[in-house]
């Protein structure tokens, strides 16, 4: 996607979560790059956190709408949202400004390469179009940057491979639950 002869045209749209008002910047080649993907605001509605958990990571961030939601809705996590698009990464940062939200790091990583913290919950809406491959990758790194009893929660649709990603989930992590269906996307949990 990214090589430098993509014009840019970066808007701005705003989305309410929960309770929680948000303005995002987009670019050309980013994921969702008009509005909040589907699948990220069921995740964003199912997810919750405790008080004990304080590292989260935001797998294949695009341009922050996970990472920048959590480090809002949470201002005592460190969030550290990753993507190999660096392009994506640029709207990220720019959205951490305009939102205000100052416990986020952002940086550019291939999944895990780039990687150096342990996390109590790993974020992901998967780059599916990167082949089956490259997100069970993100999968197994994600169970080794996960401390004790850490957890996973990904986003995806049914039609897209919800299912073997299931029984590649437990393979890994002992064991899987759908802990939420809506309109054919599947929120995913696994605990290590």
């Amino acid at each position: 996607i990214n090589d430098g002869k993509l014009d840019h045209k970066i808007k701005s749209y705003e989305v309410k979560i929960n309770n929680l008002t948000l303005n995002m910047y987009t670019d050309l080649g980013v994921f969702s790059k008009d509005y909040l993907d589907y699948g990220t605001r069921v995740l964003l509605e199912t997810v919750e956190l405790n008080d004990k958990q304080k590292t989260v990571i935001d797998m294949g961030c695009g341009y922050g709408p996970i990472g920048i939601y959590i480090g809002k809705a949470y201002p005592d996590k460190h969030v550290y949202l990753f993507d190999v698009n660096e392009r994506a990464v640029d709207m990220a940062l720019k959205n951490q400004v305009e939102n205000a939200v100052e416990n986020t790091n952002i940086s550019v990583s291939n999944l895990f390469d780039q990687v150096n913290v342990k996390a109590d919950v790993i974020l992901t809406n998967p780059p599916i179009r990167a082949g089956k491959q490259t997100v069970f990758k993100l999968y197994e790194d994600a169970y080794s940057n996960l401390n004790d009893g850490g957890v996973l929660y990904v986003v995806i649709q049914k039609k897209q491979g919800a299912p073997s990603s299931v029984s590649h989930l437990s393979s890994i992590f002992g064991e899987c639950e759908v802990i939420e269906k809506k309109k054919g996307y599947w929120i995913l949990f696994a605990r290590k």
